[in-house]
């Protein structure tokens, strides 16, 4: 914008003796303006505005406010409503931090040449952060007078964007992009808006693009790998990742970069390396506490309670008492029991987990009180901690009364395990009347329940002998 164009445009000539004083401002500013001024004097000139708003802008690049307004008002005294002029006191005052007044004079620019472009899109710029309302208005205002000039739509595109309406950003880069006028950074930020606004396989398709004119380009490749991963086309996204992580031109790793491969790795069932990835991402930002539930799961999934348990006590510890709930304890206290129900865990650990997995379990009761997992839970951690003393009877009913007011088919698996041990518990104490209770409420649901036939079986040959 520092020189016009068309009928108005410099002759060469001047616009290069323009530009060596310009580079002369800072160095030798007494030189600059002899140059200046004997540019002035050739025949015509002192009376040629664009050559007096060139010299003004000069002189406004090199941070020289004063001598840019002394220039401008020279241009204004030439043509006082003259859009050029005014668009050029908008960038002076814009320079003096005063936003208002520079906005100002670029509306008096619109009202002195309502096809003034620069004058709309300077104006939005200067609002887009303060009043980014106003600065979309002026460029819509823009669109429907010149609907081809596509840098409007670039810039609502950035607005958009930065308001976090990414569907807006998205359909606004696109018209932009379509043009032909964009290059590599146009399409990697239309990429990345259509990323965000989650539309995968389109963000794919632009970064596919992009990949062929910049192969080697880090944000396409990284594009690549998260659109895949997304798709949930994990093979494809582990080669993205391969080529983000070792072929791509000075690319900066991100915590988030680090822990998508690891997702793509955990999908493939490459578990111990999908750890190892986690571990990286939480190295360069220990905030994504999330990762390590994650992390304990993937443990949890290869039978290593230990590290399933220190990972998930980690994520739970970043956890306001508030989000501390029921589920997350029952997950918790499943741990502590299958490493202490697990053969290869040392005596002591065994006990010392399953005790851990009742107190747990207690309370998960307490947040719970409707749900049927932490009795039944609590009744097999008993169980295992001391199978004869029947410590795990009353957790075995609880259990059953929950799941039985349910009346779902569902839980039939769970009211026979329920039944069979109540069966057995009253079998060994003589309570015959009541063990068959239990073994009828299994026969009900399965009756040839071979199990539940021989129990009942037994108890009717015992009370015959009695007699």
């Amino acid at each position: 914008y520092y020189f016009n164009k068309g009928v108005n445009a410099l002759p060469v000539n001047s616009l290069n003796a323009v530009g060596i004083a310009m580079l002369k401002i800072k160095s030798n500013p007494a030189e600059a303006e002899t140059d200046f001024k004997n540019l002035l004097k050739i025949k015509g000139n002192n009376k040629n505005q664009p050559l007096l708003i060139a010299i003004s802008r000069a002189y406004l690049a090199n941070g020289d406010v004063t001598n840019a307004l002394v220039y401008e008002e020279k241009a204004r005294a030439i043509k006082q409503k003259s859009a050029a002029v005014s668009v050029l006191l908008g960038d002076i005052h814009l320079a003096q931090k005063e936003l208002g007044r520079a906005c100002s004079n670029y509306e008096e620019a619109i009202l002195y040449d309502e096809n003034c472009k620069e004058a709309y899109i300077k104006y939005a710029r200067a609002y887009k952060n303060a009043n980014p309302n106003l600065a979309i208005d002026m460029l819509n205002r823009l669109k429907q007078k010149q609907p081809e000039f596509l840098l409007a739509d670039k810039e609502l595109a950035d607005i958009y964007y930065k308001e976090n309406n990414f569907d807006l950003a998205a359909k606004s880069y696109e018209i932009y992009v379509q043009s032909g006028n964009s290059n590599i950074e146009d399409l990697t930020q239309y990429a990345f808006l259509l990323f965000l606004n989650r539309e995968f396989p389109k963000s794919l398709e632009i970064t596919n693009k992009g990949l062929v004119k910049s192969p080697r380009n880090p944000a396409f490749n990284r594009l690549a790998m998260y659109n895949y991963t997304n798709l949930e086309q994990y093979t494809d996204a582990l080669k993205a990742a391969d080529l983000f992580f070792n072929q791509t031109d000075k690319a900066k790793f991100t915590s988030l970069d680090y822990s998508c491969y690891g997702q793509a790795l955990r999908k493939t069932n490459q578990t111990d390396l999908a750890i190892v990835q986690f571990e990286k991402a939480l190295a360069m930002d220990s905030s994504k506490v999330d990762l390590r539930k994650d992390i304990s799961d993937m443990y949890n999934d290869k039978n290593d309670y230990k590290n399933a348990i220190s990972n998930y006590l980690i994520y739970m510890k970043s956890l306001p008492e508030d989000k501390k709930t029921g589920d997350l304890y029952i997950n918790l206290g499943k741990m502590y029991y299958f490493l202490g129900s697990n053969d290869s865990t040392e005596v002591n650990l065994k006990k010392v987990s399953l005790m851990t997995a009742d107190t747990i379990f207690a309370k998960s009761a307490l947040l719970l009180p409707t749900d049927y997992r932490s009795n039944y839970y609590r009744a097999k951690t008993n169980f295992a901690i001391n199978p004869e003393n029947g410590s795990a009877k009353p957790y075995y009913e609880q259990t059953l009364a929950l799941v039985e007011s349910k009346a779902n088919v569902r839980f039939n698996p769970i009211i026979i395990e329920c039944s069979r041990f109540l069966g057995y518990y009253y079998f060994l104490k003589e309570d015959y009347t009541q063990s068959k209770v239990y073994w009828n409420k299994i026969l009900a649901i399965d009756p040839k329940n071979d199990v539940a036939l021989k129990a009942t079986e037994g108890i009717e040959k015992t009370l015959k002998k009695k007699k």
